[in-house]
Order: structure tokens, then C-alpha cells, then sequence
């Protein structure tokens, strides 16, 4: 069994769990309210600009130029490509997508973003393509099972947002779990175990994603818009 696939196997509960998630079937039956569709975009756009960091961070990391072309071709993608589920939301929510940037960071996305940071800091490409592969992984598989199962039309509210993520070809989920397992099978037990751990608890925080954008999750004490920018910014 490859690497990727013995990290997705011990994931799987995990899996699961987010795709019967109220949030994902939400998405599914069309009955999410704007207000947690608003919330979601404002965490997301935050979220994919440290996604787009630790990018830059992998680059710093690759000996080789279709590792750099790899993650430079991510950056690209979020930049031009991963607005339109956004837009999709805001849409259905009634809110102008420019109005939903820059807000502060909710305790789940602030904790997940600095997961992702410190692994990327402190480890090499091998743990960077673990702690990044859940998202795009969970939302490809998120995709293409409400894809079979809803089968949506342009009529249902959010069948773009399916389309966009089931219907996706090439992958990059594909390519992080090739370039994982080639560096899985050279490296030693202990790197491994570190990128498993890293891969798993970056599926749990997929899933308190979710959940904080279907609560409207937010820090326990509330402060001035100021204050509260300046203390959680990513």
C-alpha cells in the first residue's frame, strides 16, 4: 500500500464525518443560511492566503523546477480560479464577494492556519505536501460524492460550487499523493510518522472548518473591530 493511501485509510473516519457534516449537507440539499455562507467566505479567503504563503514557503524548499512549477501553478489557481465556488456563495447569500474580505480569523481557521505554518517552517517538502493535502483532497472527494449523489442541475443553488470541485481533472490531489509517496519511500520511519500525524490532524481542522462556519464560530470575548483585526490577522 502507498503512503497516500495508508494516510487516507487511517483518515477515513474523519472523511466521513465531514461529508455528513450539516454544513456539506447543506450544500447538498441547497438550505444553507447567508449567514453561514458569508461566514465561510470570509474564513476561506483568509485561509487560501496562507495557503498561497506556504506555497511560496515550498518553493523555497524544491531542488527541482516541476516542484517549483507545481506549487507556483497552486498559486495561480487560488488566485484566478478559486474565487468562483466563492462567488457561488456569496451570490446565493446576496453579498458582493468584495465586501467579505479582510475580516478577522475565527479561532478553528486561526488554529488550522498555524498548524500549517509551523509544519511548513519546520519541516521539509515532504511534511509541507502533507499538512497542505487534506484540503484539496477532502473537497475533491466532497465534489465528486454530491456530484453522484445530487446529480445537480444549473438550478440547484449551489451547482457550481459541486461542478467546480467534482468535476475537476488533473488533480493536484494526484500529483501532491505521487510526489508524497516518492518521498515516503525514501525517507526514514520517523519522517514518516511525522507526516501522517501532520496529514491527520490537518483532516480534523478541515472538519472544524466546517463546523465554525455552520455555528458562526467566533472568539469567546468580544472585542472593538480594531483590536479584534489587529490580534487575529494570519
Amino acid at each position: 500500500m502507498s503512503f497516500s493511501k495508508e494516510i487516507r485509510q487511517a483518515a477515513d473516519p474523519v472523511f466521513e464525518a465531514i461529508y455528513a457534516h450539516p454544513f456539506v449537507r447543506g450544500i447538498a440539499e441547497g438550505t444553507l443560511k447567508p449567514e453561514q455562507l458569508v461566514h465561510y467566505v470570509k474564513q476561506d479567503f483568509e485561509y487560501l492566503n496562507a495557503f498561497m504563503r506556504i506555497y511560496g514557503t515550498a518553493i523555497a524548499k524544491c531542488q527541482h523546477r516541476d516542484d517549483m512549477a507545481m506549487f507556483n501553478e497552486q498559486i495561480g489557481f487560488v488566485l484566478h480560479s478559486e474565487i468562483h465556488p466563492h462567488n457561488n456563495f456569496c451570490e446565493i447569500a446576496g453579498v458582493p464577494y468584495e465586501q467579505l474580505q479582510g475580516y478577522p480569523l475565527a479561532p478553528s481557521a486561526h488554529n488550522y492556519i498555524r498548524h500549517m505554518l509551523t509544519a511548513a517552517q519546520e519541516g521539509d517538502l515532504g511534511d509541507i505536501l502533507a499538512v497542505l493535502l487534506p484540503c484539496p483532497w477532502t473537497y475533491w472527494e466532497i465534489g465528486k460524492r454530491l456530484l453522484d449523489e445530487v446529480k445537480p442541475d444549473a438550478t440547484h443553488p449551489f451547482y457550481e460550487w459541486i461542478d467546480f470541485y467534482g468535476n475537476r481533472t488533473d488533480t493536484i490531489t494526484e500529483r501532491f499523493c505521487q510526489r508524497l509517496d516518492e518521498i515516503a519511500a525514501r525517507t526514514t520511519l520517523e519522517h514518516r510518522e511525522r507526516m501522517k500525524r501532520h496529514f491527520i490532524l490537518s483532516c480534523q481542522y478541515e472538519y472544524l472548518f466546517w463546523d465554525m462556519a455552520y455555528t458562526l464560530e467566533d472568539w469567546p470575548v468580544p472585542l472593538n473591530e480594531h483590536d479584534a483585526v489587529e490580534v487575529t490577522r494570519a
